[in-house]
């Protein structure tokens, strides 16, 4: 550890160019997957009419409990699927998948296909749940 401190101090430019790469990267990765919405901003949204729930999980998932109103398309047909979408051009579109991992990826396919006012459910179904608000069961 001694040896690194050093090392720091004797290329404080190198370690400093090699932290901003990093920060970059960082804040770069981060926003390739689109905005984030919080539970309580969808629910706003919602009662106002001014987004449409996407849910990207499989059918089981979906069947054992989902967002009112919430369409279904799951990950593996979204890019077949996309053009469905298309109709609600004018409102906020948001992703949501089980915990929040997978929708960056359902974002970008979206985005490609034209779609620019996308964003994610922050945490998923899982956050919903725990917000203690409603799932709709089939």
């Amino acid at each position: 550890m001694d040896r690194l401190f050093e090392f720091v101090v004797n290329h404080y430019i190198l370690a400093s160019l090699f932290v901003a790469f990093l920060l970059a990267i960082l804040f770069l990765e981060t926003r390739r997957g689109g905005a984030k919405v919080s539970s309580q901003a969808l629910v706003g949204m919602m009662n106002k009419d001014e987004a449409v729930v996407v849910d990207i999980r499989d059918r089981k998932d979906f069947g054992e409990g989902h967002i009112t109103g919430a369409v279904h398309i799951p990950l593996s047909g979204i890019k077949s699927r996309a053009s469905e979408l298309d109709k609600f051009k004018d409102k906020q579109i948001v992703v949501v998948d089980k915990m929040g991992q997978h929708s960056a990826m359902a974002v970008k396919q979206l985005n490609a296909h034209g779609l620019n006012n996308v964003a994610r459910l922050n945490g998923g179904i899982a956050d919903w749940k725990g917000a203690n608000l409603p799932l709709v069961k089939k």
